[in-house]
């Protein structure tokens, strides 16, 4: 019997092939979204949303990291950079955004709107493709026809 402190994970990263999967759909998301906050908020708009995308799918790709490489090691620390990880990663969204709030292109209300959106927005379309089985861990298998 392993002991839990030292059990680890040397399968494949799920985590990494799950956010790889989300940035791909930010790719596919982030010129809609731009272009709506553009029309809205003008230039600067557009290019605070770019930030603010940038800034989301680098929270992901942050986060698939942490949890393969820690899975590796340990699953306790897996567990531990999960839930401390998550502070971390959104005290550095924090930072991101209060080192560039008077910038002169920097328009507050979309960069913020655009954080929570396309944070949730790729969550829920992420949840589609997600497999929930350990038959098939992490994206689901691609059927015949799709």
């Amino acid at each position: 019997m392993e002991d839990t402190l030292t059990a680890y994970d040397d399968g494949p990263a799920v985590e990494m092939a799950i956010a790889v999967d989300l940035l791909r759909r930010a790719l596919w998301a982030a010129p809609v979204l731009i272009a709506a906050f553009g029309a809205i908020w003008g230039l600067n708009g557009a290019i605070s949303t770019a930030y603010a995308v940038g800034l989301v799918t680098l929270n992901f790709l942050v986060a698939a990291a942490m949890l393969a490489w820690t899975a590796r090691i340990s699953l306790t620390l897996m567990m531990a950079s999960a839930m401390f990880g998550y502070l971390v990663r959104l005290g550095l969204i924090f930072v991101a955004v209060w080192l560039v709030r008077d910038a002169g292109w920097v328009e507050l209300v979309p960069m913020c709107l655009a954080i929570v959106i396309t944070h949730l927005g790729l969550l829920f379309w992420e949840m589609r493709y997600v497999s929930a089985t350990l038959a098939f861990p992490g994206l689901k298998p691609a059927t015949k026809g799709s």
